[in-house]
């Protein structure tokens, strides 16, 4: 896919997102965090206080808002890990469709749980990406069920890109911006919109070293898959998917400045210290952008105003107390 302006996403698009999702989603707040030993102001976007604990409700929300009466009448069906799941259950419920969700066998049962309670119907597969979208197409075929991508997908993109709009209307002249990635859909989507709105920002990726093969394929130009026995290593559980989506990488490329790749133990290290220091609830995924701050500044660019966004909060409990419980030494 070429990444000449014509194929992005355009910030006209973004703004008729946020006004479409206006009345599902909700513009999430930025925490101020004065983490110890960092300089210049750190904000965290607070993603995991949307209604589902996640970005993903915009994305999901402004493709199904989108759709006509008829597809409606069909249902919706995806393939996700948890967090999309529960983003195309809700989405999905406040127009009156089916939802089908197609979800992993490894899948934290937090997620599995929620995602049942708003009404969908779960259909198991194992671990890896292809086995979900497979299962999603043979569904598709019996049933004429319409897909709604995690990632790969304009108006995903556009919904996710909301988020970035948020944080410039919120702080114009802020520096840097963190996302995590993992198919791409929220990296592409606040990408786009920061770097359309605030050309001087600097956009950078997180994503786990055991699930980095979006910063291999940023390093090498071309989009590379790992298999699912190595991305179900991390605990991040939201960031295991094997490859980034076409259209996203093609965004990741005209508007990031590259993808940065954290330890397990500095995710650990990070959900620490949101909880401690922004008082905010991060799941995995959503603390690899401060893990990124926190421990590898001389990766990033000198800036004045950060944010990191904290893309959900859905962590197991037994999880949260683990890693809570746990030292930094």
């Amino acid at each position: 896919m070429s990444t000449t302006t014509e194929t992005l996403v355009s910030i006209e698009a973004i703004r008729a997102a946020a006004e479409r999702i206006a009345g599902v989603a909700v513009k999430t707040p930025l925490v101020r965090a004065p983490f110890p030993g960092l300089a210049g102001e750190i904000w965290l976007k607070a993603e995991s206080l949307q209604p589902i604990g996640s970005f993903k409700l915009r994305g999901a929300a402004n493709k199904i808002l989108q759709l006509t009466p008829e597809e409606i009448a069909r249902g919706v069906i995806t393939y996700s890990s948890g967090n999309h799941a529960q983003g195309v259950a809700y989405a999905a419920r406040e127009v009156g469709a089916k939802a089908v969700i197609v979800m992993p066998s490894n899948a934290p049962a937090i997620k599995r749980v929620a995602t049942l309670a708003l009404g969908a119907e779960v259909v198991d597969v194992g671990v890896a990406s292809s086995e979900r979208l497979a299962m999603a197409e043979k569904l598709v075929r019996e049933h004429g069920y319409v897909v709604v991508p995690p990632y790969d997908d304009e108006q995903i993109i556009a919904g996710q890109a909301t988020c970035g709009l948020e944080i410039v209307e919120a702080i114009p002249n802020v520096d840097l911006v963190l996302s995590p990635v993992s198919g791409g859909g929220l990296l592409s989507g606040i990408a786009t919109a920061v770097k359309l709105l605030n050309p001087k920002a600097k956009v950078f990726g997180v994503e786990p070293e055991l699930a980095g093969d979006t910063a291999e394929s940023f390093r090498t130009g071309k989009i590379v898959t790992w298999e699912a026995e190595r991305t179900s290593r991390t605990i991040a559980d939201g960031l295991r998917t094997q490859s980034v989506g076409v259209r996203n990488f093609a965004h990741i490329q005209a508007y990031v400045e590259g993808i940065i790749t954290v330890t397990e133990a500095e995710i650990r290290a990070a959900m620490r210290a949101i909880v401690a220091v922004a008082r905010l609830v991060p799941e995995p995924s959503g603390a690899v952008t401060t893990a990124a701050l926190l421990f590898h500044a001389a990766e990033l660019p000198p800036y004045r105003k950060a944010v990191a966004v904290v893309s959900g909060g859905n962590v197991d409990p037994k999880l949260l107390a683990e890693v809570l419980t746990e030292s930094n030494s």
